[in-house]
């Protein structure tokens, strides 16, 4: 077997990765030169050897990349050449994994040295932390190396020099490569899944093969074989390939409106040859397979859809130090807790602000910056300060678990905000604290004005499985049931199949007694936004199966669902 073989079925758990740096002159395409690299070796998560060089240049370094540096003109004279520095750089890389933030610039210039030097790239199986961070730490509002480390809570001392940025780098690797893992057994499984994607989204009425629309004229394919019924509906060109996805809980009259006389000569409306459907039994359902279809294909017809609608959530990352809640228009990724969906965002943020006073919980951005004396809100008793760098993290978490458990307990979120605030005014008055008393008081009035705004029941998206029945539109003894569980869409099935309650029971087997927090994935977020909006915005038939409902029940709540939805 060749070693690159072997090397790409090595278990990823105990595979070695060499994390590698490089700075050069800052010139572009051939007059790029390496002065410095530097290499960590990882294994099984942990930093070992270390290794550098300089290197030295045929160009003189400009006064700018010194600065930026910190390699001076003297230093680079002073160094071996790359014939000399390359050759045990190849030998570590060789039977290991290369490790690099932004990995193509590192490798390029690295095989353009070894080329230069009249040696041989090793070109190793390459892992780039940016995508690494993409897949994995969805939320780093920057993928820069020293904000994602930051984010991660790896403090960063120097930058811009080779061993330091490999370091740094090793440590974010380090600080991702658990959940890697749980998601790739092999290197080559891993290499797989931080692939980039097969093509990029095209700009909104793109077409998929450079065609020109100059002179084209729009003719609707048959449309005939639709069904008055919901669900999805394909068109694609003359070569098969896959132009537009639709839903509607009408297929035939909403493919047909495309080609009407007002409708807009979009360009994939021109290409448009043929058209296949996909019949479901509820227009949820079509919302869910629309939504699959182009996330899996990315039809050129179909751009990006920002939240047209009101509701946010009230979410809380666990991945960052001193966690801080905040408002969003989606889920959290990750291990997160996210409440919702909340109809008015003023009011949420309000929400929010009340609880981190009530709290002490952190009120600044999700990067904590150390500060020499307290916040405002520190001074006035309304935060813990963890600024100040002293605070036991122990006693931070508690707060932040008891806030985020009254709306993860399975229970109204509200009911138990209110009921804290006044076992807390009842404590304040025993105490004799007469004017902590007034303020919660204060606080409880206020409360209850924003929890009226909200309306519904406020709690987790994961704190309680549910079986949803979303009927038909037209047929009341048909419909989508839906599991939801632990945040996220744990089963479909429709209105009269025969495993039921033994699915149901499985669910609740999985997924039934939810924990304090939640970890969903990207693709897990989008679906969870999708339906929490549309149950929000729907009234359907829901079981909550917290209590795990026997088969009887399960089938008393079917029943009474169909004779609700024909009346």
């Amino acid at each position: 077997m060749h070693p690159m073989d072997t090397l790409l079925e090595h278990p990823l758990a105990t595979a070695e990765f060499l994390v590698v740096d490089t700075e050069t002159n800052g010139a572009g395409g051939a007059a790029c030169e390496m002065t410095e690299v530097g290499a960590v070796l990882v294994g099984g998560g942990e930093l070992h050897d270390r290794w550098e060089s300089l290197v030295s240049t045929r160009a003189p370094l400009s006064r700018g990349i010194q600065r930026f540096t910190g390699i001076t003109q003297a230093m680079v004279d002073a160094a071996p050449p790359a014939e000399l520095a390359l050759p045990e750089l190849a030998d570590q890389l060789r039977g290991r994994v290369l490790v690099a933030h932004s990995a193509s610039f590192d490798t390029r210039v690295l095989r353009q040295a070894f080329e230069a030097a009249g040696l041989t790239w090793p070109d190793p199986p390459t892992v780039c932390t940016v995508a690494l961070a993409r897949r994995l730490h969805p939320l780093a509002r920057q993928r820069k190396l020293v904000p994602l480390a930051q984010s991660l809570g790896i403090e960063v001392e120097t930058a811009h020099r080779a061993l330091a940025d490999a370091e740094t780098c090793a440590r974010v690797f380090c600080a991702l490569f658990g959940r890697l893992c749980a998601e790739a057994q092999t290197v080559q499984e891993a290499l797989a899944l931080l692939a980039p994607a097969r093509r990029r989204r095209s700009r909104a009425g793109g077409t998929d093969g450079g065609v020109t629309l100059r002179g084209l004229r729009r003719r609707a394919p048959d449309c005939s074989g639709l069904p008055d019924e919901p669900g999805v509906y394909l068109f694609r060109n003359a070569e098969g390939q896959l132009l537009y996805v639709g839903k509607s809980v009408s297929l035939r009259r909403r493919a047909r409106s495309h080609f009407s006389a007002s409708a807009p000569a979009t360009a994939w409306a021109l290409q448009a040859e043929t058209v296949d459907h996909q019949v479901t039994a509820s227009e949820l359902g079509a919302l869910l397979l629309e939504q699959q279809y182009i996330r899996r294909y990315l039809p050129p017809g179909n751009v990006l859809r920002k939240h047209q609608d009101p509701y946010v959530y009230l979410r809380c990352r666990l991945d960052i130090p001193f966690p801080i809640l905040e408002v969003a228009p989606e889920p959290a990724a990750g291990h997160a807790v996210s409440i919702g969906p909340l109809a008015s965002r003023p009011a949420a943020v309000e929400l929010m602000e009340q609880l981190n006073s009530l709290f002490g919980l952190r009120h600044c951005g999700r990067r904590l910056v150390t500060r020499q004396s307290p916040s405002a809100y520190g001074q006035m008793g309304r935060c813990l300060s963890p600024c100040l760098g002293d605070l036991d993290p122990n006693l931070y978490r508690r707060r932040l678990d008891a806030a985020l458990g009254l709306f993860a307990g399975g229970r109204d979120g509200g009911r138990s905000l209110l009921e804290h605030v006044d076992a807390q005014m009842r404590e304040a008055v025993a105490a004799q604290a007469f004017e902590r008393a007034a303020w919660l008081r204060r606080r409880r009035q206020r409360m209850r004005v924003l929890l009226e705004r909200l309306g519904g029941v406020l709690e987790a998206v994961h704190a309680r499985p549910r079986l949803v029945l979303a009927p038909h539109p037209r047929d009341p003894g048909r419909g989508d049931l839906l599991w939801l569980a632990g945040g996220r869409l744990a089963g479909r099935g429709t209105l009269g199949d025969p495993d039921v309650a033994e699915r149901t029971a499985q669910v609740v087997r999985a997924h039934g007694r939810a924990g304090p927090t939640a970890h969903l994935a990207p693709d897990d977020v989008v679906q969870q936004r999708l339906i929490a909006t549309w149950l929000a915005s729907h009234r359907v038939p829901v079981l909550d199966l917290s209590g795990n409902p026997s088969a009887a029940r399960i089938a008393a709540f079917l029943g009474q669902a169909a004779a609700a939805s024909a009346a």
